[in-house]
């Protein structure tokens, strides 16, 4: 097994948590002290830029070209909000993160806040976590102690605060402006687009929201530069490090952090152990449950965004799900589609029905009820749902590709998540779908 450098997991220490004592003795808030002293706000976003950090929520947006966009010279009230409403299904990094070290992320946003001349931040905290919200809380309590939050933060003259709020649930409330209408105390539905958070965002005011592991980045990009972040990844279109979530069918789950770029199978069997039971690895979900299924003809996939986009998936939150080749892959799409659909917010007809039909013709299937042109039907919700269908002459009983299409037909990312393992299922397992009609049951 290599020994890679650890970054966002160097003070992580099992059963433990870093407070401040041991999160400055560890060069903790040095970060925050360089980027004030010696940077303009200006410089802070350039270094970000240049360094390559991409969202680790699951968009891999870059996080210094959406911190451009933001108008911080704006006179009023601004806002940062940390995204750690953490409810993907196999996704559990943030947790990890915080129980290990949450004045890596208070660091991180403080120097966001100073970078986007930002007065306020919330930490949007998943309602299951209540044991990072007791440590998150004793750590904005220290740093506010210490004197990194409030007025004139290490002299500079520079005011923040944080504050963290505790979600009311639903899965829903991950995508950012649902969690926006939940921050005000508003029933969570997504907002149109435009108006973007970054104009129009929080009690309509600018607004930049991030993932608890991306602004974690931030200190250590500030601390070491974009080039040293950049040199990290093992790709050369990669950029730093990732925290990996092991889940599934293997003999261990662990929580890890690696370099961008280290391949697929290199996870699997030397930080899961392999696949349990001595069975083979058959397909895994390589970042969460919203990301089409990766196959053994993916184990020398580079973990990076654009190589696994090449690959027809998503990195994700780069928490992998693993199935071995016991597993009935209908089944494991079902029971994905049947927590989508129970989350929807209800506020668009393609999310709202349309999930709830596909979660009734997956049933059918693996019930042994089906017959081909349920299949036909699946495939049409692929158009109805995401906007994907079957190209030219290959529509109806004969096979052919998925081609994405621009644009959804649902009002938010949420439909478009739940279809991916559907249009997985039908692209790399359609032996599979067909052989539960010819047989009548499940073949598994």
């Amino acid at each position: 097994m290599k020994d890679y450098p650890q970054i966002l997991f160097k003070n992580r220490r099992p059963g433990e948590t870093l407070f401040l004592d041991g999160y400055r003795a560890a060069g903790g808030y040095g970060a925050l002290k360089k980027a004030l002293t010696q940077m303009t706000p200006q410089e802070v976003i350039d270094e970000v830029k240049n360094a390559g950090l991409r969202g680790r929520g699951g968009s891999g947006f870059p996080t210094g070209q959406k911190w451009a966009f933001f108008p911080a010279q704006k006179a009023g009230v601004k806002y940062l909000v940390c995204n750690g409403d953490e409810m993907e299904p196999g996704t559990y990094k943030d947790r990890q993160l915080l129980l290990a070290d949450p004045h890596q992320l208070i660091e991180g946003m403080i120097i966001a806040a100073y970078a986007l001349q930002i007065d306020i931040g919330y930490i949007f905290l998943r309602y299951a976590y209540e044991d990072c919200a007791r440590r998150v809380e004793r750590a904005i309590a220290e740093a506010r102690q210490a004197g990194y939050l409030g007025n004139d933060i290490l002299g500079s003259g520079f005011f923040c605060d944080l504050r963290l709020h505790r979600s009311a649930g639903r899965y829903i409330l991950g995508e950012e402006t649902a969690l926006l209408n939940g921050l005000e105390g508003r029933r969570p539905n997504p907002r149109a687009k435009p108006p973007f958070p970054v104009n129009q965002g929080l009690f309509d005011r600018p607004t930049v929201i991030n993932n608890v592991e991306t602004l974690a980045n931030v200190p250590h990009i500030i601390n070491g530069g974009a080039d040293w972040y950049r040199g990290v990844a093992l790709t050369a279109e990669g950029a730093g490090s990732k925290i990996f979530g092991l889940s599934g069918h293997l003999e261990a789950t662990p929580c890890v952090e690696l370099p961008l770029g280290v391949p697929l199978g290199e996870i699997i069997e030397h930080y899961g152990g392999g696949v349990w039971r001595g069975r083979r690895f058959k397909a895994c979900l390589p970042g969460g449950a919203s990301t089409p299924y990766l196959t053994r003809a993916h184990l020398d996939l580079p973990m990076d965004f654009d190589a696994v986009q090449g690959a027809r998936s998503r990195l994700g939150t780069a928490c992998i799900t693993v199935f071995d080749d016991r597993t009935c892959m209908l089944a494991a799409t079902l029971n994905l589609i049947r927590f989508f659909a129970r989350e929807s917010c209800g506020w668009c007809t393609p999310c709202r029905d349309g999930l709830v039909m596909v979660t009734w013709l997956l049933e059918k299937i693996e019930g042994g009820t089906a017959s081909m042109d349920d299949v036909y039907m699946l495939q049409d919700q692929m158009r109805n749902i995401s906007g994907q269908a079957m190209t030219g002459a290959m529509w109806g009983p004969m096979r052919g590709e998925y081609v994405f299409k621009v644009g959804s037909r649902a009002f938010c990312p949420l439909a478009d998540g739940a279809m991916a393992p559907v249009e997985a299922l039908l692209r790399l397992f359609r032996d599979e779908v067909e052989d539960h009609v010819k047989q009548g049951r499940c073949p598994f």
